[in-house]
């Protein structure tokens, strides 16, 4: 069977497209390389010695990693849709392929080129583009709008947000209908589609605004849904900055399953000083050339944030016995918004977790009153990981057990399910054993399955799994079922009727191989797209408290493995690292340099008080509690032993990792005065 022609698609949909572009096409299953000829790709092999050119291995997306992204199935699960670039830059177009017909299509472009230079975004929204590490241009998301019964509103389509504002797309090809105008002085920010169709949130000048629609016929009237934000230094919908970066929550607001409500955050940063940040190289000066931060350092306050909901029509906001991030409120060990999810009978999930990341809340809401209900808490004496295994069941556990919901746990050692009443009590586990799982795929109660991936197979390995969703816990768990084929690591979408899956597939020897499979036995039905082209732990190491130590230890056992090899030679060994690994790269030098010749160290945290709350503290606690772990975690205490060399990259806008961290401290700016002198003396 071919695998999706995007190009083939973008040809036949050229007729009703104004000035069609020529593209490469996309490989067909089997191929070598993208847009190849059967040459080497830039890649060239002599004498044993494997060498790429620079501007591969620098390059976004990487050679070989091209492939589609955001694959999804449509809600009658008749196509299936993804983003794809078929001339291989970052400018991406929403595809769709039909499987029983063996039929690609084009179904969006951004309009007019929209949304293909950065330029176009509005400040808001590079910030969170920023805090979901997107990279892509064009079109970088959309929502599946399905078929109604009868009336004018009921054709099916995607939603596609761009920089231009949010548009509307058929199934039928005809033009896309823009449906709400964004500006950059006032842009709509993280729109989200109701599930029933009709409605459109979004988050616009602080407040959270809603859009009801009639697609393809007259639109409906605009209700701001919060109000206050602006005047008070609030925003309403959006996810804080800790949220987003360090949390993995990049949404401020949550449509009900039945789009009669909406949750909301309230995000307070008044408390917290603003950090400046200078644009150096802008032409313009005072407000166009600055950005002023509410950044939360290590050991400072966090932003203030309570939840709240209101209904799609308009209202009141009704709060939840919630506020988090006050540290003398009525809930003080209540720090961090972690999760919000909507249960059946319209109730509220909420995650809750203490500053320290040792004590996580699970708490059941009334929206009707805001009244609040812990179902469960865990403890841990080093930390907490968030996860988003949490799934309520429609159900019930049984005719003793209606309600109820599975939850994650790491309380044995290893990430877990397990299966809890409405309550909260823990009926007892779904999985055991010494690997991990990762998320839930899917849950079908009729049948009482559930499908996950996760590491049975080896800790480099991750597949789908089913196995059985009610267990008889007289008798020992059965072993759960394998889905996915290949070893290397699987990521999986599947169907709404739980009979098929799309598995993207890739290891050490394979780029991403997209594969279309029968969820009753893994086998596999078609491939969508291909590209042809580990060792068991043998010691624990802590790395609370230890930042800098084990970490920077680690890299020196792999080179040193390298070493032994023979593929690496002491003293002619360099590191390169941005963010995390800039931090990484400069510590193993001043630490390694017996080892270590030379790194490049971009944007580095060189002292972790100088970092936010969320990241910061999960490893290292609180600055007042352990200055020793910080001091030992800083590079200002192990530059002093630097004898290679190190070039510092640093971008002076930089609202996360601050270019204060680049000349901390005198001692240290004394040292790069002395590294500019010795570039002086070799110069001249």
């Amino acid at each position: 069977m071919r695998s999706l022609d995007v190009a083939g698609a973008e040809r036949s949909d050229q007729q009703n497209r104004k000035k069609p572009r020529r593209e490469t096409e996309m490989p067909l299953a089997g191929s070598i390389v993208a847009g190849s000829s059967g040459d080497c790709g830039g890649i060239e092999e002599s004498g044993g010695c494997l060498s790429m050119r620079v501007e591969d291995i620098v390059q976004h997306p990487l050679p070989g990693y091209g492939a589609p992204v955001a694959l999804s199935f449509s809600p009658d699960d008749r196509r299936v849709a993804f983003l794809y670039s078929p001339d291989g830059t970052l400018h991406r177009k929403v595809f769709t392929f039909d499987p029983a017909k063996g039929r690609q299509e084009l179904l969006f472009a951004p309009p007019d080129g929209g949304g293909l230079e950065e330029s176009n975004l509005s400040a808001e929204e590079r910030l969170r583009r920023e805090r979901s590490r997107e990279r892509g241009l064009g079109v970088t998301r959309y929502e599946w709008r399905a078929r109604r019964s009868g009336g004018p509103s009921s054709r099916a389509g995607i939603v596609v947000p761009l920089p231009s504002g949010v548009y509307f797309q058929d199934l039928s090809g005809s033009e896309p209908v823009l449906k709400l105008q964004s500006s950059s002085t006032s842009p709509i920010i993280d729109p989200h589609l109701s599930p029933d169709g009709t409605m459109i949130a979004y988050v616009r000048d602080d407040e959270l605004q809603c859009k009801t629609y009639n697609f393809g016929f007259d639109d409906g009237e605009t209700k701001q849904l919060t109000y206050g934000a602006r005047e008070s230094g609030k925003v309403h919908g959006l996810a804080e900055y800790i949220a987003q970066e360090e949390m993995e929550r990049k949404m401020g607001f949550w449509w009900s399953p039945d789009s009669k409500h909406l949750a909301c955050t309230e995000v307070d940063s008044s408390s917290i000083p603003l950090y400046r940040i200078m644009h150096q190289g802008k032409s313009s000066v005072g407000l166009d050339a600055q950005e002023d931060h509410a950044y939360p350092f290590a050991g400072a306050a966090n932003v203030k944030v309570r939840l709240g909901v209101v209904s799609s029509g308009g209202g009141e906001v009704t709060w939840m016995d919630l506020l988090c991030g006050e540290p003398n409120g009525a809930h003080g060990d209540e720090e961090y918004l972690a999760r919000v999810n909507w249960m059946h009978h319209n109730a509220l999930a909420v995650q809750v977790l203490n500053r320290a990341h040792t004590k996580l809340k699970l708490l059941k809401f009334d929206i009707a009153t805001g009244k609040r209900e812990v179902l469960l808490e865990e403890e841990h004496d080093i930390w907490i990981t968030l996860h988003d295994c949490f799934t309520p069941l429609d159900n019930g556990v049984s005719s003793k057990h209606p309600g109820g919901f599975i939850w994650a746990s790491e309380k044995t050692g290893f990430r877990h399910l397990y299966l809890h009443d409405k309550n909260g009590e823990c009926l007892g586990p779904i999985t055991q054993g010494d690997w991990l799982v990762d998320q839930i795929a899917g849950v079908n109660e009729s049948s009482g399955l559930i499908y996950f991936t996760g590491t049975l197979d080896g800790p480099l390995e991750t597949n789908l799994y089913c196995t059985n969703l009610f267990p008889d816990w007289s008798l020992p768990l059965q072993a759960p079922n394998r889905l996915t084929r290949g070893t290397g690591r699987h990521s999986v979408i599947l169907d709404h009727q739980l009979l098929r899956f799309i598995d993207v597939y890739d290891s050490v020897k394979s780029p991403p191989v997209i594969l279309l499979c029968s969820l009753l036995d893994g086998s596999v039905i078609m491939p969508l797209y291909e590209q042809p082209l580990t060792v068991q732990p043998l010691k624990k190491f802590q790395l609370k408290y230890n930042i800098g130590r084990v970490d920077a230890e680690d890299q020196l056992a792999g080179t040193e493995w390298l070493i032994k090899q023979g593929l690496a030679k002491p003293g002619h060994i360099g590191l390169y690292g941005w963010s995390y690994g800039g931090f990484l790269s400069a510590m193993c030098l001043s630490r390694f340099s017996d080892t270590f010749c030379c790194a490049v160290s971009g944007a580095p945290v060189t002292a972790w008080d100088g970092y936010d709350t969320f990241y910061t503290e999960k490893y290292l606690g609180l600055p007042s509690e352990h200055s020793d772990a910080y001091e030992y975690g800083s590079i200002m205490h192990h530059v002093k032993n630097l004898r290679g060399k190190l070039l510092l990259i640093h971008g002076m806008i930089d609202e996360n990792v601050h270019f204060r961290h680049m000349p901390r401290q005198l001692d240290d700016r004394i040292y790069m005065e002395e590294r500019i002198w010795d570039f002086v003396e070799r110069s001249l």
